[in-house]
């Protein structure tokens, strides 16, 4: 067991923090606050290589580990928080789930734009009556000529308002055997969208509305029998929304770091004072400790041994830590924190964000017990 980077992954930090030094450290504060996405950002990354970093190099990908993908989120994110974004976009969630189990028409109509940074592909899962209880789903796929008409409605969807295709969970048929997932240009006919709506973290969604969209045959990319695949793809998925957190909590916490060695209060800096040494120090050791967890999900995932248990684990502990850690940085960093001048109330709004998205913390907890225990725990009243 090493715990040191290689060589290699040293070089690749290396040269994306040049990368990010040179093209993103310029205009970070401003795209935190936008709510348009990145496009100028996602065909830089196209073009360094930091898309499709853990997609096979037969898909146009790099052929690269989610380890890789991990340290791209983190050195990108310690410059521009808002970028790391675009790394998660083109590495995890549905990309992979399109690179992994789409056809070759699939993957060149849609996947081959998506590494380009000129398209982005969202997730269609929750719906109006079943978040994590995703098995509760509604949107029906019926068989119709050569295709299916789709009927149903998607909520809370991340990237809704920016994303050209959707990797929408269906059912073909009744019961967990019956879901699967189908491709849905976001401008075909019958799609619809509801009014927009912002998130604490300032992101746009709008509720999605399918009305009778047919979608052909080849357009399937899981037929029934599907979901545990899915639902796989997306335990990795997981990784990505993890490492935001903790880099995203590592920002907050390097920004008041700083900030403690230069102001001053009582005519003595901030870091002189016992009761911030050891807040910091509690800081460094929850960053740690999450990056470990972390760091053991994505080794193992890439040795061909992806843990339910210990992604949960993961995301768990490093979604909580980063939301304290730049709880705790922005209390720190008083008026200053709290202020929009400073990206550290950004990594709060978006860190709090995690600990919903992609399965509650809560529900991770579930899980985690399940594995304590070795025996499951239904949440369904019993019939």
């Amino acid at each position: 067991m090493d715990f040191r980077y290689t060589p290699e992954q040293e070089q690749f930090r290396d040269s994306v923090r040049r990368f990010a030094g040179n093209h993103l450290a310029q205009g970070a504060h401003a795209r935190a606050h936008s709510p348009e996405y990145p496009w100028d950002v996602a065909q830089l990354m196209a073009a360094q290589g930091l898309l499709g970093i853990t997609i096979a190099e037969a898909d146009g990908g790099q052929g690269g580990s989610l380890l890789d993908a991990v340290l791209a989120i983190e050195t990108v994110a310690a410059v521009c928080p808002k970028s790391a974004d675009v790394v998660q976009v083109g590495n995890f969630g549905p990309i992979r789930v399109l690179a992994e189990y789409g056809t070759p028409r699939q993957k060149e109509r849609y996947l081959k734009p998506l590494l380009a940074g000129a398209s982005v592909i969202a997730v269609g899962m929750t719906e109006p009556e079943s978040g994590s209880a995703v098995t509760d789903l509604e949107t029906a796929a019926i068989a119709e000529g050569d295709g299916y008409r789709v009927n149903g409605s998607k909520v809370f969807t991340t990237h809704s308002t920016h994303a050209d295709v959707l990797l929408t969970y269906v059912r073909f048929g009744p019961g967990v055997g019956g879901i699967g997932s189908v491709l849905i240009d976001l401008k075909a006919p019958g799609v619809r969208f509801g009014q927009r709506s912002k998130f604490m973290s300032d992101e746009t969604w709008a509720q999605i509305y399918l009305e009778n969209v047919f979608v052909p045959a080849d357009m399937v990319v899981l037929r029934e029998g599907g979901f545990k695949k899915q639902i796989a793809g997306f335990n990795v998925e997981r990784i990505g929304n993890a490492a935001r957190s903790l880099a995203l909590g590592r920002y907050a916490y390097e920004r008041a770091r700083a900030w403690a060695m230069e102001r001053k209060q009582f005519g003595r800096l901030l870091c002189e004072f016992q009761g911030l040494q050891w807040k910091f120090a509690d800081m460094k050791v929850k960053l740690d400790a999450a990056q470990l967890l972390l760091y053991r999900a994505a080794a193992n995932a890439d040795r061909g041994f992806p843990s339910a248990e210990e992604t949960a684990i993961a995301k768990a502990f490093c979604n909580q830590t980063g939301f304290d850690v730049a709880n705790d940085a922005l209390q720190v960093m008083g008026g200053l924190g709290f202020s929009q001048e400073e990206l550290v109330e950004y990594c709060v709004r978006r860190c709090r964000g995690w600990m919903i998205a992609g399965g509650p913390i809560e529900i991770l907890k579930n899980r985690i017990a399940e594995a304590v225990f070795e025996r499951s725990f239904p949440q369904r009243p019993a019939n």
